[in-house]
């Protein structure tokens, strides 16, 4: 044979998996897979290397769908899919932004801006659906509409691929499907369903494949790790390097700390003061919050082994610190009993009436043997009328007579004046490392969503409104429904000549401070 003939027979190798990750990737039989969790692990080249291998083995028959939040996001994408699938003689069609493949392969680029976008998709058929960095998208809803157009009469597998990073808005409802269940992946967790016409049971598979940077040998260098490192921020070098899925990027209330501000349940004592909190939705979850006043610093004291409670005595809650012992979140669940994250349960006025009533039965109760509480806030939404009576209205009504006032809506400061959300974050960092605000760890939604929620790209001072944000809307009405500002210098001194075993008697501040009482003896208070 001529040189020339044998180099002619050669195989050219366009792409080739690398060992691990991507060679998983491309052979899972799994139905939905979530492939990476960290920068630099390959994850886009093992999305078009695993569609570029479905192609040629099902021709005519491989369609697919590759999707990402924004049409800008696609730009780079597109172009590494030029290297990959040129030398394969495929042809892309730049206004429809789809590949053609010469056994009849197709795959198409598209964007889903809003959640309605899935909508245009419903009828369509793929084998493959891709999605891009899925942490940019909010929610899971558009993500499971698509997987719905997952369908071949041809009979070929059809597959649900996505990859994603730590941190974005979609963060929390990533984690809570793929990464909770089996955090060091490689792990099938199976989701069972019934038909409903014959009674088959139907298994649905997904598993998390985690790819970092240490599996790709382009990326694995000093120099590109050195890169990661930096990004400066420890959170951040943690959250692209090793892919740890426990760090909140991006989260707007970095002041966070479960080990302070989330506290054992305990009995609120009948005379502390108490409220309401609440932020309404329908399609999109409502929370509702009830508080405590501490009315002077209080000490966990109690044996724990006797309540089979945590441990809490290192704990002494401030005086007019915040205690927000009881929550509903109005989310909706799966069949499982999980919550859906950002899907609300699309309850009428009144049947949140009902709940909030029956919620409230072992509450302390006033002369009228009603819940007694001092006051309820409600989002400002809820007093608008629209032609007949507004929730508000609806809410005071016979039988349920929750009598609400619209909550200060500010969100940001305005001429010096601390908004909303400086409210709640002075809260959460208190005073001499103790904070202002605490959460029971039974309001477990809040406890969930409080520190993801993310900052706007457009608006740094403010959240992101498409995040999981509910909780901490309700909450940040509590916080205006009760001002709070750390102490200046003088508050510091004051306190300070107030106590028992201080030697500054003499000294006179220039705000006058008025008599100075001797400390309460509730201060020695404890639960028996």
């Amino acid at each position: 044979m001529s040189k020339k003939k044998e180099k002619q027979n050669k195989l050219s190798v366009v792409w080739q998996p690398q060992p691990g990750p991507q060679s998983w990737l491309i052979t899972c039989p799994v139905f939905e897979t979530l492939f990476g969790g960290a920068r630099g692990g390959g994850k886009s080249d093992g999305v078009l290397g695993e569609w570029a291998t479905h192609a040629d083995m099902y021709g005519p028959n491989a369609i697919g769908l590759c999707v990402r939040r924004e049409r800008t996001q696609l730009v780079e994408l597109i172009e590494r899919s030029r290297i990959i699938f040129k030398p394969l003689g495929a042809h892309f069609h730049e206004q429809d932004k789809l590949w053609r493949f010469p056994n009849g392969a197709r795959l198409r680029f598209a964007y889903l801006e809003s959640d309605n976008d899935a909508q245009s998709y419903q009828g369509h058929s793929y084998s493959r659906v891709y999605v891009e960095e899925m942490g940019t998208f909010p929610n899971p809803a558009p993500i499971l509409k698509l997987m719905a157009t997952l369908r071949s009469g041809a009979g070929v597998p059809c597959r649900f691929i996505a990859t994603a990073n730590p941190g974005g808005p979609g963060h929390l409802w990533i984690k809570q499907r793929y990464i909770d269940p089996s955090p060091l992946g490689l792990k099938i967790i199976p989701s069972l369903f019934e038909n409903p016409f014959t009674g088959e049971k139907i298994q649905k598979d997904r598993v998390f494949i985690p790819s970092k940077v240490t599996d790709n040998k382009y990326t694995n260098t000093a120099e590109y790790i050195g890169n990661l490192y930096l990004a400066g921020d420890d959170q951040l070098v943690q959250a692209w390097l090793f892919g740890d899925w426990n760090v909140m990027l991006g989260a707007y209330f970095h002041e966070w700390d479960a080990r302070k501000h989330v506290i054992k349940q305990f009995k609120i004592p009948k005379n502390w003061t108490r409220f309401m909190s609440m932020d309404w939705g329908s399609y999109r979850p409502f929370c509702v919050g009830w508080y405590a006043v501490v009315p002077d610093e209080f000490d966990f004291g109690f044996d724990t082994k006797a309540h089979n409670w945590f441990d809490n005595s290192n704990i002494r809650l401030p005086r007019g610190a915040l205690i927000k012992y009881r929550e509903w979140y109005g989310a909706a669940k799966d069949k499982f009993g999980s919550i859906i994250p950002n899907v609300g349960m699309k309850l009428t006025v009144e049947d949140v009436a009902k709940g909030i009533v029956l919620k409230e039965t072992e509450e302390p109760k006033n002369d009228r043997g009603r819940a007694n509480l001092v006051y309820r806030v409600g989002d400002p939404s809820m007093a608008a009328e629209n032609g007949g009576p507004s929730m508000f209205e609806r809410l005071g009504e016979y039988p349920y007579y929750l009598n609400f006032q619209k909550a200060d809506n500010k969100r940001m400061g305005q001429l010096g004046a601390l908004g909303g959300w400086d409210m709640l974050r002075q809260r959460l960092k208190g005073e001499d490392g103790r904070p202002m605000i605490y959460f029971m760890e039974t309001c477990t939604e809040t406890i969930r969503t409080l520190p993801a929620v993310q900052r706007s790209e457009t608006k740094p001072e403010d959240v992101d409104t498409e995040s999981e944000d509910h909780a901490a809307d309700e909450t940040r009405y509590a916080c205006m429904s009760r001002p709070y500002s750390r102490p200046s210098n003088n508050d510091t001194l004051r306190s300070m000549i107030g106590r028992k075993e201080n030697t500054l008697r003499g000294i006179i501040l220039q705000d006058d401070i008025g008599l100075i009482s001797e400390p309460s003896r509730f201060n020695d208070a404890r639960i028996r």
